[in-house]
């Protein structure tokens, strides 16, 4: 029997003791328990050896989307199969997949970039952020992450979100969000929840009251800030490329190193509201807090820092370049590399490109990332492209 013809049997014998039961259920006056229903399955009665071989062999068969659905499909059976299959599912880094949501919070693969594009829409002053499913720019892609903008009187916010159709703050999809100051020059990444715990809440004026209807009452809404974005003052006006300045506070440049290690989350948060009762800022409205955490990584390690790659000036187009290997077709300021700066303790370049970004049409840009930020750091950076910037350009 092939896997195709097992999953296909699955979903039919789950949806016939579904039916089944629900029908029962309305008969006796009774509520049907789907729980019920599976240990009914013989499904779920397989030895656990026989079981775990079985999931194996549908990881492996389902390497790429839309066909690893049934990977997803599959862990959510019931809870004996999610652990197994969470166990047997790797991360970014080691397999080079994205299967679970989760994994746009978890570093991209070592040896090679994830490639993916970003659609604008500019009547919604939204982002969608895509995994591309073949080397065509055309494809219609694997839905990943969601951004609008939200305009202030004195900075702009970019949330963020898992789902395309609710970006708000109070949602239970909210994953982070994107922060500018007045100029559109720095930036700052948060997070929706720490990267590690020992991991400081960064207090913002927009954080909202406990009672308001906009905060959920499952996920804290703090704000854990990740990364800073600084663009280059270019206050005469001069035709020069962006010049770029990332700090990851998470991550140390030991992580780019044989061996080295970049912060992984390995789940989304789901607290309860009460379990908050002793942290103040959910009780009352926050007030501004401008420095951030000086203790996000051990003292003894040096911040990652990101800069852009410096382009050549072509004589005979008479414009700055840069190889982005086909995956760029329209020259624009915003278009951009990230390389490494020789921060740690060799003081050795890494020349290898971290992430790209670049124009592609109209509203339609490439994103490429790897190893050692996230999809979500990596959206977050390019999204700080799209700002005005007054004192840049």
């Amino acid at each position: 029997m092939s896997i195709r013809s097992i999953i296909q049997d699955m979903k039919e014998e789950f949806g016939t003791k579904l039916r089944s039961g629900s029908r029962r259920a309305l008969r006796d006056g009774l509520r049907s328990s789907p729980v019920d229903s599976l240990k009914l399955s013989c499904w779920a009665n397989l030895p656990p050896e026989l079981l775990r071989d079985v999931l194996m062999r549908i990881e492996e068969a389902q390497g790429s989307w839309p066909h690893r659905k049934d990977v997803v499909a599959c862990a959510g059976v019931c809870r004996s199969w999610r652990e197994i299959m969470m166990e047997i599912v790797k991360t970014p880094e080691v397999s080079g997949k994205l299967t679970f949501p989760i994994s746009v919070k978890q570093p991209g693969p070592r040896d090679f970039p994830l490639q993916c594009f970003i659609k604008r829409s500019q009547d919604a002053q939204a982002f969608f952020l895509y995994f591309s499913l073949t080397e065509a720019l055309t494809d219609n892609g694997k839905f990943l992450l969601a951004a609008r903008k939200c305009r202030r009187a004195t900075c702009t916010d970019y949330l963020i979100s898992v789902d395309a159709e609710d970006i708000s703050k109070g949602s239970d999809t909210y994953i982070g969000k994107l922060r500018s100051d007045f100029l559109g020059r720095k930036f700052t990444v948060y997070d929706s929840q720490p990267p590690q715990s020992e991991a400081v809440i960064s207090k913002c004026r927009s954080s909202p009251l406990l009672g308001s209807k906009q905060v959920s009452p499952r996920i804290p809404t703090g704000n854990y800030p990740v990364a800073h974005v600084a663009y280059g003052l270019n206050v005469l006006g001069s035709r020069c490329p962006r010049r770029m300045h990332c700090v990851m506070d998470f991550i140390p440049t030991s992580a780019l190193e044989p061996g080295g290690v970049a912060p992984t989350q390995t789940g989304f948060t789901r607290k309860s509201i009460d379990s908050l009762s002793s942290i103040p800022f959910f009780r009352f409205k926050s007030a501004r807090v401008d420095n951030f955490s000086e203790h996000s990584i051990p003292q003894t390690e040096v911040k990652l820092v990101l800069k852009n790659k410096a382009p050549r000036w072509h004589e005979q187009l008479q414009c700055w370049c840069l190889n982005f290997r086909g995956r760029v077709t329209v020259a624009s300021v915003k278009n951009f590399q990230l390389v490494a700066e020789c921060n740690g303790p060799g003081g050795r370049d890494h020349n290898d490109v971290i992430l790209q970004f670049g124009k592609v049409a109209k509203d339609l840009f490439t994103m490429d990332y790897s190893y050692p930020i996230s999809a979500f750091q990596a959206f977050s950076i390019c999204l700080s492209s799209f700002d005005t910037k007054l004192a840049c350009e």
